[in-house]
């Protein structure tokens, strides 16, 4: 989670306020043909929600939220990113790589899908795994559908059990089951994971169990069209929620921060990515600069809990420093269209999982 303190030139992209579900939406007007356009005045909601929105749209147009859920490292993020084209949510073999929920915008002729990419649920150890459970807990209550992400390469265990129950405690809503990375499988395992999967939705829900069940392979681009239209049929009929185009809501400060940690967390130690957070302090246009030729100042402070994890982030004569910047330096110049100068320091934040004030300090 990144947080900018002084000067920020990293607007927010538009969102539907604090809360990402509470948009307003409009009941499209009734019309002889269901294909016929509906004309309405555009919508003002929370955080400016309705501005450049379109103000016609087709009768039986969907629009809505959608979360994914499961267990660390099931594929969310890499879902989340094919289903919206761009990379949005950073991905990582390591557990605990989303810390937030990471909205994806899903642009379609029949409707609009806001992709809420959630943190991983597990048994908390910290104080900032239980706020990143109560936070999942929090959205899953507000969304419209739920999509529940199983690999197909991983026998059903302990903590899918653990998410099916509570997918089954809350208020009755569609809920997709969604078995990832079936590229990793061959046919017969992949079958006999989609049975099983099945079995725990009747098992957790009640006869009825799963809305749906999918196989998808995000890397792939196997039926990752086939979640959207599921997805889709289970939004509520509603008038578009954000801008033609618009991809993300995310601040670009926070999408700095996260393109900045998963460089840093390739090839590092298990314990590392629980310990390291990165905050954008600021973001400065270079002053002097030719006006075909703008460049960006960033400064970032990567903190971890002990000075052992520090020596690891910085490396042999900050080596390794080095090559987080040049890694992370790609994606940042990608998303914010211009040259970037990234100055990276890392700290020591004793302990902070488990401390209040400094898990608020670093966004938490």
């Amino acid at each position: 989670m990144a947080q900018q303190r002084r000067r920020n030139t990293g607007t927010a992209r538009r969102g539907p306020g604090k809360n990402p579900h509470q948009a307003a939406r409009a009941t499209p007007k009734n019309s002889s043909q269901a294909s016929d356009p509906v004309v309405n005045e555009p919508r003002v909601g929370p955080r400016g929600i309705g501005s450049g929105l379109a103000t016609e749209w087709p009768e039986d147009f969907r629009a809505g939220f959608t979360s994914f859920v499961g267990r660390p490292n099931a594929g969310k993020s890499t879902l989340t990113n094919a289903l919206v084209g761009q990379k949005i949510a950073i991905t990582s073999a390591k557990p605990q790589t989303t810390r937030h929920t990471i909205r994806g915008i899903v642009h379609r002729e029949d409707a609009q899908l806001v992709l809420v990419d959630t943190p991983g649920l597990h048994r908390p150890r910290t104080l900032l795994g239980q706020r990143l459970n109560d936070l999942v807990a929090e959205t899953l209550s507000e969304v419209d559908a739920i999509g529940f992400c199983i690999p197909a390469n991983e026998k059903i265990g302990p903590g899918d059990r653990f998410i099916a129950t509570q997918l089954g405690q809350l208020q009755r809503k569609p809920m997709v089951a969604i078995v990832t990375k079936a590229d990793l499988v061959d046919r017969s395992t992949l079958a006999r994971q989609l049975v099983a999967v099945s079995e725990l939705g009747v098992e957790t829900l009640g006869e009825e169990g799963w809305a749906a069940v999918v196989p998808v392979s995000a890397t792939g681009d196997f039926q990752v069209d086939a979640v959207a239209d599921v997805l889709a049929q289970a939004m509520p009929l509603s008038p578009p929620l954000y801008p033609d185009g618009e991809l993300t809501d995310e601040p670009e400060a926070v999408l700095i921060a996260e393109l900045i940690r998963e460089a840093a967390l390739e090839g590092v130690r298990d314990e590392l990515p629980h310990s390291l957070a990165v905050v954008v302090e600021e973001i400065i246009p270079r002053e002097n600069r030719p006006a075909d030729s703008p460049m960006l100042d960033i400064h970032v402070n990567l903190f971890v809990e002990r000075p052992s994890q520090k020596a690891i982030i910085i490396g042999r004569a900050g080596s390794r420093l080095r090559e987080v910047g040049t890694r992370a330096r790609q994606g940042i110049e990608a998303l914010m269209g211009t040259r970037v100068y990234l100055d990276l320091h890392v700290k020591i934040a004793k302990e902070w999982q488990r401390d209040p004030k400094q898990l608020g300090r670093l966004g938490f």
